[in-house]
């Protein structure tokens, strides 16, 4: 069975840390710390520059809902192909309807611009309608990997949604179910005991590195209230390990 562990990034240390760590894949983005961003075309030469690892760039123009204007979808077409020159491997897309179904129009034209490249479904479908609905429509329009917590905050308690969605897999040579949110090593080890097709994983493995800043003036936020301007979030690459180890380890 070829497992996959897929770790998301947003700096160039992070990337070392995952590629170190074992990790067989990279998500990029940018602003991880919102739920992640269409990344920056020069971190992203930066990283290919020194990493081997496949990269995987998500295309998601802001916060929020996955219901995008036309003048998002044309942002997003632009990032992709920018993201392409500069070496991108693969793509992270999604797109909804109004009423929770996947936007296969909006999809089409995103998938046209990734130019055959493999493709990702993110975890739009975490928040759609029907989670066994969007993977079919994802699968006949082509995605090879669905993105996912089984409409769940977190993975475990996702995992009903995850067992229906891997034997859709199985019975229609569909989509890997790769699974995410909440991911660490302990995690791997209790769903693959749980879930034995479950052979595909998304983590962060983040740590909160502290800032080298002496001088620190406090009341004075640069992003949302409350948001922690003196740790840095960092991919540990012994939780990268240690969940290259869990997946690895035969299931008892």
């Amino acid at each position: 069975m070829t497992t996959v562990l897929e770790v998301c990034v947003d700096s160039l240390a992070s990337a070392r840390a995952a590629a170190a760590g074992g990790a067989d894949r990279l998500e990029l983005c940018s602003a991880l710390a919102v739920g992640g961003l269409t990344p920056y075309a020069e971190l992203l030469r930066q990283i290919k520059q020194c990493c081997t690892l496949p990269v995987r760039c998500l295309m998601r123009p802001r916060a929020g809902d996955f219901l995008y204007s036309e003048d998002e979808l044309d942002l997003l077409c632009t990032q992709i192909e920018t993201l392409r020159a500069a070496g991108a491997d693969g793509f992270v897309v999604g797109a909804l309807t109004p009423d929770g179904g996947l936007d296969e129009a909006a999809m089409r034209r995103l998938l046209a611009v990734c130019g055959g490249v493999p493709v990702t479904l993110h975890r739009c479908i975490d928040v759609s309608r029907d989670p066994a609905a969007v993977y079919r429509a994802a699968a006949a329009l082509g995605v090879d990997t669905v993105l996912t917590s089984g409409g769940a905050a977190a993975c475990e308690a996702g995992a009903e949604t995850l067992a229906a969605l891997l034997a859709l897999r199985d019975e229609t040579g569909g989509p890997e179910v790769l699974i995410g949110a909440g991911v660490s090593a302990a995690v791997i080890g209790r769903l693959r005991a749980q879930l034995p097709g479950a052979r595909a994983f998304h983590m962060s493995g983040k740590m909160l590195r502290e800032s080298g800043m002496r001088f620190r003036r406090e009341g004075v936020p640069m992003g949302l209230p409350g948001l922690d301007e003196w740790h840095i979030q960092q991919t540990d690459e012994a939780a990268v390990r240690a969940a290259r180890q869990a997946l690895d380890a035969p299931l008892a």
